[in-house]
């Protein structure tokens, strides 16, 4: 059997796609994971063959005389691991803590593949794109993709967690509505707390029930106001049975990550997206964009939000549930359980080509 690597880490965003590679290719590869340390809190090791080669985090208080002794001692590492193991082929996911383990695989002829989840090319998969043999992408538009390098794209379906197709759905009641907040792997301190007024005031007039992902820090303060204000609640941090708590919901408020939007559809759950507003190439607004343009959701950005915004959009949008059910319909032949296969398969047949 042909080994395989698959390079990941940093956020769930790009560790959850490198699972669900995992989880398609372990039957028909030899495969393992190489992640950093911020990757490993979102890979539970008991279910995956993962091995750590850290990746330092670049931050303003972190010395630039340091930083590249850093990042060569991590491709050392990488070049080692990878003559070690031999692969047939390297799956890397995206972002910066990919680089090393890709010019490793450069220079010992290992193919490489990229995986871009997002609308707009991030900047480790730009700069890698010239070594890669294909980039897999959702959008024959991707944004910032040179056009000399057009040839390498492979459009492909939404990568999505198996068991979030699986999963089925509960009918919605038109008594009360199940609101899921959700701000990503990193989580979002402005999310958790921007619409909390006019939950409230919503609380008042329909039977509610708030799901909301937030981090361990704000986990108290939200649990205590939902409380205190006879708000049914689950408060939660990153789970990874995130599918059956979205499952229970008819509506959600979201940060714009490529896997969580996905996932969302995927379980049918009409959304209001607000992208991080700092996210790098304002990646996030575009995520968003190729769904609400198909009109699966509603998309505003965080400096365009005002006071009672979320008590007007459920009176206008929400509130007889009609134009939910119209974005139900619409999600309903996006993405269906069949393509699982087919997408990976796809992908797989991608790799023997010359």
């Amino acid at each position: 059997m042909s080994s395989m690597i698959i390079s990941t880490g940093g956020t769930g965003g790009h560790v959850i796609p490198a699972k669900v590679f995992y989880d398609y290719f372990k039957e028909k590869f030899n495969v393992k994971i190489i992640s950093d340390k911020r990757g490993l809190n979102f890979i539970e090791k008991e279910n995956y063959n993962v091995n750590e080669i850290h990746i330092p985090q670049f931050k303003k208080n972190f010395s630039i005389l340091i930083f590249p002794f850093f990042l060569i001692a991590s491709f050392l590492k990488s070049l080692f691991f990878l003559k070690k193991e031999n692969p047939k082929l390297l799956l890397s996911t995206g972002g910066y803590m990919s680089i090393p383990h890709c010019l490793a695989a450069r220079i010992l002829n290992i193919k490489i593949f990229l995986f871009e989840p997002n609308l707009v090319i991030g900047r480790s998969n730009l700069l890698l794109l010239r070594f890669c043999k294909k980039i897999f992408a959702y959008e024959t538009n991707l944004k910032n993709l040179p056009s000399k390098f057009l040839y390498k794209l492979k459009v492909i379906k939404p990568i999505v967690r198996k068991e979030f197709l699986r999963q089925k759905k509960t009918s919605p009641s038109d008594k009360e509505l199940k609101v899921l907040i959700i701000g990503g792997s990193q989580t979002a301190k402005k999310l958790d707390t921007i619409f909390l007024k006019d939950i409230l005031r919503i609380s008042k007039m329909i039977n509610l029930t708030i799901y909301h992902q937030t981090s361990e820090s704000n986990q108290e303060y939200l649990k205590n106001f939902y409380e205190q204000n006879s708000i049914t609640n689950k408060v939660f941090t990153f789970e990874d049975k995130l599918s059956e708590i979205m499952s229970l919901c008819d509506f959600a408020i979201t940060r714009a990550g490529a896997s969580t939007l996905s996932e969302l559809v995927s379980l049918k759950i009409p959304f209001l997206a607000i992208p991080f507003p700092f996210s790098k190439d304002d990646h996030q607004y575009f995520n968003a964009k190729f769904y609400v343009d198909k009109n699966f959701g509603w998309l505003i950005n965080e400096h365009e939000i005002f006071e009672n915004y979320f008590y007007q959009f459920y009176e206008k949008n929400i509130h007889n549930k009609q134009m939910l059910d119209n974005k139900v319909e619409k999600m309903s032949n996006f993405i269906f359980e069949g393509s699982w296969s087919e997408n990976l398969n796809m992908i797989e047949q991608t790799f023997y080509e010359n």
